[in-house]
């Protein structure tokens, strides 16, 4: 894989042990021996993973005046032999940042203008490239392990992703395309919508529809360790 596509940061990651998720925001994380608060960036659901002796990679915040002066960005279900990203606030940026190196070419031609954030009916969806929408997503419900599957047995709760999934729809009246972009940072088999249950009969539907109106679903698996993020081969 060429190096340059790599999403490096700014600092290299940090080795944490998780010891508990205190609530959805926190969870206690020990570090070089002391246990600190560090900040989850996903409030939901992470799989079906007991977060007791987790290990995980961290950022440390330049904002000295932060509440939580780390983010957990990584986890690993297998005593750190690979790792799983959960930052989902983050997700957009590594994205734009592959759009733009041309990793998505089928999407960004290079030299196509690249707008983020852009109003769309009453949603804001995460990138226009062109005349093309693309809503991002990063689901972490579950993690496709050997003991879990795509069949969904959590309730999922439509809200924001009916909306945008409903709206990119639309925007098929006026464009040729829009893509439903599913991110993972880890190597996720290939995505297959859920079947209809009860855990998840209103987003199967509106999944359905809008296939059938013409949404291309496109999925992107990435890799993740202490120095950045990279596309895997």
């Amino acid at each position: 894989m060429d190096n340059s596509l790599k999403f490096e940061f700014e600092n290299p990651l940090i080795d944490g042990i998780i010891k508990s998720r205190q609530n959805r925001f926190l969870m206690n994380v020990e570090i070089e021996g002391n246990v600190e608060k560090c900040h989850c960036p996903t409030t939901g659901k992470i799989g079906n993973v007991v977060f007791s002796d987790i290990p995980c990679l961290l950022s440390k915040s330049t904002n000295v005046n932060r509440k939580t002066q780390y983010t957990v960005e990584a986890i690993s279900i297998d005593d750190a032999q690979s790792w799983i990203g959960i930052n989902q606030t983050a997700i957009n940026g590594y994205v734009n940042h592959f759009l733009k190196t041309g990793l998505l070419e089928d999407i960004a031609p290079m030299g196509e203008t690249i707008l983020r954030e852009q109003a769309l009916g009453s949603s804001r969806l995460d990138f226009r490239v062109g005349n093309v929408y693309v809503e991002v997503k990063m689901p972490l419900i579950h993690l496709f392990t050997k003991t879990e599957s795509w069949e969904q047995k959590t309730p999922m709760s439509p809200g924001r992703f009916v909306k945008h999934v409903t709206e990119l729809s639309n925007s098929l009246d006026k464009n040729k395309r829009a893509i439903l972009l599913m991110c993972f940072v880890f190597d996720a088999p290939r995505f297959v919508p859920p079947v209809p249950s009860k855990y998840n009969v209103e987003i199967t539907e509106i999944m359905r529809n809008a296939i059938a109106k013409g949404i291309e679903l496109w999925q992107m698996n990435l890799s993740i360790d202490k120095l950045g993020i990279r596309p895997v081969a």
